[in-house]
């Protein structure tokens, strides 16, 4: 197919839509049903903490350790992947990876027991690094394919349409949960775990339509060993300039005190709403 031009706009409604397809992880996963399939397993069986590695570890305490490990990871390897992405011009052999790798991920759960516990929490994890380490090569297609005077308008339809299509697949979700019995599943954990399934459809589904028009800028070029690090040469550049730039030196410190707390509470409330405020309690 041929590739569209710069700024098209059928280009850039591609590229919005990818937050239509990965956005329900946010709100499914992170946000909402997940965090409640997750102490209702805990609760059912009576189990405040599991024994882990030689240690006694509450079920809360547990997710928000795996969850802050796979940002570490994620941490870690977005320069590094960046880098080489930059170089060999194949961002969306990457995004893909992480696209497929999340979303799969998302089916994943949908086996998640305490049985297989430490199966359980890296399905996870790699479903958070895939959600998280495809937003990194998505927003780094934005200069690619908008110019200047788009990029607003186009990051803000992005966001709009993952709201609409997360609280969609949501709605429908909370109908199979809350009326299991009339879509046939045997209880109401049933349907959440299908739910996970329905998340990762969505994810990888919907994205096709993204893969479709965006550009690959393949250049065929090889990995070389100073290439892996050229993510993390970038980043020792931008910190050496932000020395020389007091107002952006502060802003940022304070765009990442509060970006850590949002996304803090985004993640860990819905689990500790499950455990003191007893929501989902009704689940069988």
């Amino acid at each position: 197919m041929k590739q569209l031009e710069k700024g098209s706009k059928k280009l850039l409604n591609a590229w919005a839509f990818y937050d239509w397809a990965n956005s329900v992880y946010a709100l499914v996963i992170s946000s909402s049903i997940f965090p409640l399939y997750y102490g209702a397993l805990f609760r059912i069986k009576g189990i405040e903490e599991i024994p882990l590695f030689g240690l006694s570890i509450r079920s809360e305490s547990l997710i928000s350790y795996i969850t802050a490990l796979g940002f570490f990871f994620v941490a870690i390897l977005s320069p590094l992947l960046s880098g080489i992405a930059d170089y060999m011009g194949n961002k969306k052999t990457f995004l893909k990876f992480f696209c497929y790798m999340g979303g799969l991920s998302c089916m994943g759960l949908y086996f998640f027991s305490l049985d297989n516990i430490i199966i359980g929490l890296l399905t996870y994890m790699l479903a958070l690094i895939g959600f998280w380490g495809s937003l990194v090569f998505y927003n780094s297609y934005l200069p690619d394919i908008a110019f200047p005077e788009q990029q607003d308008s186009i990051s803000a339809k992005g966001y709009g349409l993952g709201y609409i299509g997360s609280v969609i697949l949501l709605i429908i979700n909370l109908i199979m949960v809350m009326k299991s019995e009339m879509f046939g599943f045997e209880s109401q954990l049933k349907a959440m775990q299908f739910s996970f399934v329905m998340v990762g459809l969505w994810w990888i589904g919907f994205s096709q339509y993204t893969y479709r028009y965006l550009p690959d800028y393949k250049n065929g070029k090889k990995i070389k060993g100073q290439i892996i690090f050229n993510g993390f040469k970038e980043l020792q550049k931008v910190w050496n300039q932000l020395k020389e730039i007091k107002p952006l030196r502060r802003y940022l410190g304070a765009f990442f005190v509060y970006s850590m707390a949002v996304q803090t509470v985004m993640i860990i409330a819905a689990y500790f709403g499950e455990q003191e405020v007893e929501w989902g309690s009704d689940e069988k």
